[in-house]
């Protein structure tokens, strides 16, 4: 009886999540059933030296440890960002943060707090929250696609595995060109997908339909232009922003036909700020979509857009990484 009592005393029941983006990191421990018994966060953009940025994030890791059950009751960590690879541990030449070069990400935070961590590119870890969580339980071979701020990452489950490549990077739908010799993108192309579909393209879209219309248009006096505030605008009926959110859609409808038509998924699941626009963007999108899409597969492909609350969704992908890393301690 002793003997098992010890070996239950040794089982750990909680993993710490950890989702890295430009403006915020946000921290959180995690149960084995999914519950996220504690969360914070603090600003990236505060730290332009990557080691700088892992010091204080072991620091404020070890403090969330101690005052939610201690050190020894956490298993491992997870950790989703941009351009990382679950391969390397690495987070490599990422456009749209301030570290440049490779970051040996799980490597630095590893060394600092003793336990093991595990990386992934963060929309990997959207499709492990999606599927574990989310829209994709149950499906084996589904797409996951998050339209961020400036960024349009991707990940597809085959045959109930996440299917990452020889490096780590399959499934960058965001780069691939929708327009040749289009928008420049920070991977150092020109006309990849993610220049047009996400909140940043959207906003050069309408920046160009105002330059070129002499129609009067609601978004020139927005104090903020958001996605939000543009859907508010097409509700009153501005042409321009209506315009703006058409080819948007048009263009990303086109993005997912070719991606659909390669992998012939059960379901494409869209996340992030832009589907906040909503029936503006979804219906041309939808449009677009069945225009472009091998039509053998056209019926049988949903887009369906994610029920997980944004605040959450990385998270809690980035725990069901950490419960699949390997245990390990410097300490025991």
């Amino acid at each position: 009886m002793e003997m098992a009592e010890e070996t239950m005393d040794q089982i750990k029941t909680r993993v710490i999540g950890i989702d890295i983006r430009l403006d915020k990191t946000t921290y959180g421990i995690v149960d084995i059933r999914g519950e996220i018994v504690a969360q914070n966060f603090f600003y990236t953009s505060d730290y332009s030296d990557v080691n700088d940025f892992v010091s204080v994030l072991a620091d404020k890791l070890l403090v969330l440890m101690e005052e939610n059950g201690g050190y020894d009751s956490i298993r491992s960590i997870g950790i989703s960002a941009p351009s990382a690879s679950s391969v390397t541990g690495c987070i490599e030449h990422a456009a749209n943060l301030p570290w440049k070069g490779v970051i040996p990400l799980a490597a630095l935070l590893r060394d600092r707090v003793g336990m093991a961590v595990a990386v992934a590119n963060d929309a990997h870890i959207t499709a492990l929250a999606e599927k574990a969580y989310g829209s994709a339980h149950g499906m084996k071979d589904f797409v996951v696609v998050s339209m961020s701020h400036g960024g349009l990452g991707s990940c597809f489950f085959s045959n109930g595995m996440p299917h990452l490549g020889a490096q780590g990077f399959a499934g960058e739908v965001g780069h691939a060109c929708v327009e040749p010799n289009g928008r420049q993108c920070g991977c150092g192309n020109k006309g990849c997908l993610e220049t047009y579909c996400t909140e940043n393209g959207l906003i050069k879209t309408i920046e160009e339909l105002i330059a070129d219309s002499d129609k009067p248009s609601m978004l020139s006096d927005l104090e903020k232009m958001d996605v939000p505030s543009i859907a508010n605008c097409c509700e009153a009926g501005d042409e321009i922003a209506i315009e703006a959110l058409r080819r948007t859609g048009a263009t990303l409808g086109l993005g997912l036909a070719n991606y659909a038509s390669i992998l012939n998924p059960e379901a494409i699941i869209l996340t992030g700020n832009l589907t906040l626009a909503d029936k503006w963007l979804l219906r041309p999108m939808r449009e677009s979509f069945k225009e472009h899409v091998f039509p053998n597969i056209k019926h049988s492909t949903r887009i369906l857009v994610s029920i997980l609350k944004e605040g959450e969704r990385d998270v809690l992908g980035a725990s069901a990484l950490a419960w699949d890393v390997k245990e390990y301690s410097l300490f025991t």
